[in-house]
């Protein structure tokens, strides 16, 4: 059972801090709610007798919030070629409500777009997933949406750079049509 001014994660939607614990009468039937106030002002309600059940947790900790981070410096896990499996392993992973797994789906998902861009689907998965990303690492980093947006964006681009830099060069379109050797052009 969690309290008022707990913060906790509700996942496919982020985290935030319970506002309230209220009961309603929703189709005649009389149940207690967390009122979850998220970033944005959103508040959504979780029926207290199935939070449990449906993945609600405590935010991670300060040195968690440091191994989330971590992911997205290392190189991309192995994800399907077809679009369809890959967006349902995605999906999967969000839906586990492991902080872990929806870094791993921001890196990956982060790199594919730099190399060769998103499907509307997955790009919309891609924001969402960092959406929840940022919400959890807000609380637990005491630190604006900002400031862990631009936190993200650096340890994804360096480590793009790092594990990708070279395939990105080689798929240059310009090294397409003017071939580059790394020799000087003197003879």
């Amino acid at each position: 059972m969690f309290n008022v001014g707990d913060k906790i994660v509700y996942p496919m939607h982020g985290a935030g801090v319970i506002d309230a614990i209220e009961e309603k009468d929703i189709l005649g039937e009389k149940q207690s709610y967390y009122i979850l106030k998220m970033p944005g002002e959103v508040k959504v309600m979780i029926p207290t007798a199935k939070a449990e059940s449906v993945g609600v947790r405590n935010i991670i900790d300060k040195s968690s919030a440091d191994e989330v981070l971590g992911v997205l410096e290392q190189d991309e896990t192995a994800m399907d070629k077809n679009w369809n499996k890959r967006y349902r392993d995605n999906m999967d992973k969000m839906k586990s409500g492991d902080i872990f797994e929806v870094a791993d789906v921001v890196r990956n998902l982060s790199f594919k777009q730099k190399e060769k861009g998103l499907s509307t689907g997955e790009k919309k998965m891609l924001n969402n997933a960092k959406q929840i990303l940022v919400s959890e690492l807000v609380l637990a980093e005491h630190a604006s949406q900002d400031e862990i947006e631009q936190v993200i964006e650096n340890k994804i681009n360096t480590s793009f750079m790092m594990f990708r830099s070279d395939d990105v060069a080689q798929e240059s379109i310009v090294n397409k049509f003017i071939p580059f050797d790394g020799t000087g052009t003197d003879e």
